[in-house]
């Protein structure tokens, strides 16, 4: 027995945690870094200074907080943001930034084009899943066509989680979890890459190895060892996507699960029995063979909450989220008949829309600032329950839903959500998130755990009970209505480039 180290990789902030063969937490560190987004539509991280430099500053951070021995270190298994695309070279160099997964929408004319040729009912039945701007294979088209030089000079196409692997182990690997969003590289009926469908955009030699999560991708190499303090030939996983981790670490294991993540964006996982193959969602096989994942993200959450303080309320320095909920909380349900589309950076699920734009709407000289963040949360809880009722449609509503991530301190975001979506939240003990999950993963992966003993190491802490608001009942459907009223507006100002 021994203890295991979970990293994560997070849009705004790595986090990692050091836990002992109980679960029990020993040590925490975090450090925050910056999305960058050069233009309208991109959306970057730097691979060595914000996912490899962040990675080997906490790892550390970790050993000297809890002084435990490396050579105590059982296992070590890390996630990251996903899927995002970065080239390296034949010897594993950043041949640019990273580019991010949904909220990075540069290959749009792409995904069209691919569409288009390949026809999306071909697509759907291949790879599980449309080309949206999810999708990784449209991105590496993009660096074909706008980056020639880089692409010449291209040895592998990496994930954000598949390089800090290989800076760890030397191995190039990738979970079938994250390869399900390569599309349309990726066969999900015969779980391996594929060229049938679009040969042109790259050598099937030039992605990683297929793996499942809890598998061993190798050990810790001695360059790896002398930068982050960790023991010489330490098993390290295959990994995942950070919300994968973040599912495991609340308990979604059995068909039926759904995790809500409260992050950067919403990100919700349900674990099925069959495959749940939709246009409006995306589909991936799970973390441990046999079982599936029906999977949305929201493209702007707790992205937008950090926007509207920014511009709002930066005055009032660290309190800024504690005045703003508490001024939200104070203004009544529906927000004074304030309507918010959170679509700030375009839209995932279910509309997969990268030209969608936010706004409020309804405003007069009664609203204030309160209603305004009120009106951002609820308009954010909106999204949610459009997932939600998108599953009932398709008849996979969930068993239960286990909330995770920051926003599960917000009671008025929460609430909301529940509210709007007509489902109980459960929140575990320990709402820290994928870190947590890739420690108990790292566990599993070493015989030290099995998936079932999730359960003890996270017992449950409390339940967001839904209740019926008229307001809700009144407005939701305006709400779901203000899109579609308003979205050929909203493309006529993206193609004049607003």
């Amino acid at each position: 027995m021994g203890y295991t180290l979970g990293i994560d990789i997070g849009t705004f902030e790595t986090k990692g945690v050091l836990v002992d063969e109980n679960g029990t937490i020993i040590a925490q560190a975090a450090r925050a870094h910056k999305m960058l987004v050069p233009r309208a539509g991109w959306a970057e991280h730097r691979a060595e200074e914000d996912w490899w430099g962040d990675f080997v500053f906490v790892t550390r951070a970790l050993l000297t907080q809890s002084g435990v021995d490396p050579a105590a270190i059982a296992a070590v298994a890390c996630s990251a943001i996903g899927p995002c695309m970065l080239p390296v070279d034949a010897g594993g160099a950043p041949l640019m930034n990273g580019v991010l997964y949904g909220v990075d929408t540069r290959a749009a004319e792409q995904i069209a084009a691919l569409t288009d040729r390949i026809g999306q009912e071909v697509i759907l039945t291949r790879c599980g899943n449309a080309l949206t701007s999810q999708s990784v294979g449209p991105k590496i088209l993009w660096l074909k066509e706008s980056c020639p030089e880089i692409y010449a000079r291209t040895a592998m196409v990496l994930t954000s989680t598949s390089y800090l692997v290989w800076k760890l182990t030397g191995t190039y690997v990738i979970d079938h979890y994250t390869a399900a969003n390569f599309a349309p590289l990726y066969d999900v009926n015969r779980l391996d890459w594929t060229a049938d469908l679009a040969p042109e955009i790259l050598p099937l030699d030039h992605l990683p190895r297929l793996m499942w999560s809890t598998e061993i991708a190798g050990q810790i190499t001695p360059a790896a060892a002398a930068e982050t303090g960790l023991a010489v030939g330490t098993p390290v996983t295959c990994g995942t996507i950070d919300a994968a981790a973040e599912a495991v670490s609340v308990g979604v294991k059995d068909a039926g699960e759904m995790m809500m993540m409260y992050g950067s964006t919403i990100f919700i996982i349900q674990v099925t029995a069959q495959p749940v193959r939709d246009a409006r969602m995306w589909y991936a096989p799970w973390l441990y063979p046999g079982q599936h994942a029906s999977m949305a993200g929201l493209a702007t959450s707790g992205t937008l909450t950090h926007w509207f303080r920014d511009q709002f309320a930066r005055d009032l320095g660290a309190d800024a989220f504690a005045v703003l909920t508490a001024e939200a909380a104070a203004s009544p349900k529906g927000a004074k008949g304030l309507l918010c589309l959170p679509y700030f950076s375009g839209e995932r699920t279910p509309i997969h829309d990268p030209q969608a734009k936010g706004a409020f709407f309804g405003l007069d000289l009664t609203h204030t600032r309160g209603d305004l963040y009120r009106a951002v949360l609820e308009g954010i809880a909106s999204g949610a329950a459009h997932v939600l009722d998108t599953c009932r449609a398709l008849h996979a509503m969930p068993t239960q839903v286990l909330a995770v991530g920051g926003g599960t301190q917000n009671a008025v975001w929460m609430q909301a959500t529940s509210d709007l979506a007509r489902v109980p939240q459960i929140i575990c003990e320990k709402t820290i998130g994928a870190s947590y999950g890739n420690a108990f993963l790292a566990a599993v992966a070493i015989g030290q755990a099995t998936p079932d003993d999730i359960r003890s190491w996270n017992p449950i802490n409390r339940v967001v009970t839904p209740a019926e608001v008229s307001a809700y009942t009144r407005q939701y459907p305006l709400w779901r209505a203000l899109y579609t009223t308003t979205r050929d507006i909203a493309h006529s100002l993206s193609d004049q480039g607003a």
